[in-house]
C-alpha cells in the first residue's frame, strides 16, 4: 500500500462502531469527519470535566487530541485498534469554554512501525475555520508488529 493513500481507508461511521464495540467504556469523542491523511473528532464536555468558570479541565482536553490522533491514524492506515500512543506532547494556549470540543489531527508520517501526527483543539465550530486555538498537539502512536 502506498501512503498517503487517496481516499479515507476509514469512515466516521466504521471509527464509531468499532471503538464502541471494543471499549464498551467509550473513547474521549466521536468521529464527525476523515480524509486520506486527517481526522476530525467532537466531544461535549460533562459536568465533572469541567474547571471552575466552565473551564474544560486539561485532562479531558488532552484525551480528546490523543483520541483525534488514534482515529487520523485509522483514516491513514486502516482501522489498528491496538496501535499505541507512544508519545503525545500538548500546549493549552486559551481556555476551552464552550459546548463542543473539537480536534482535528494530521498524520505527517505513516510508517511500518509508528504514525507520527499533529493536533489542533478549539471549541463550538465543526470546521474550525477562524476560531482561536484552545491547543495544539504532537505525538507518535506505535503500530502492532
Amino acid at each position: 500500500m502506498t501512503w498517503p493513500p487517496q481516499h479515507a481507508l476509514a469512515t466516521p461511521d466504521e471509527i464509531n462502531r468499532v471503538v464502541t464495540e471494543l471499549w464498551p467504556g467509550g473513547a474521549s469523542g466521536a468521529a464527525t469527519a476523515t480524509g486520506p491523511t486527517w481526522a476530525i473528532v467532537a466531544m461535549t464536555p460533562e459536568a465533572q470535566t469541567l474547571r471552575p468558570g466552565a473551564i474544560i479541565s486539561g485532562p479531558t482536553v488532552f484525551g480528546l487530541a490523543d483520541c483525534a490522533l488514534w482515529y487520523a491514524l485509522f483514516a491513514s492506515v486502516g482501522i489498528e485498534p491496538m496501535a499505541l500512543t507512544s508519545e503525545l506532547s500538548i500546549r493549552y494556549l486559551r481556555p476551552a469554554r464552550g459546548t463542543t470540543l473539537y480536534a482535528r489531527a494530521d498524520v505527517h508520517h505513516a510508517g511500518r512501525r509508528s504514525v507520527i501526527g499533529s493536533v489542533r483543539c478549539w471549541m463550538d465550530s465543526p470546521t474550525g475555520d477562524g476560531v482561536a486555538s484552545v491547543a495544539v498537539a504532537q505525538g507518535t502512536y506505535v503500530r502492532p508488529s
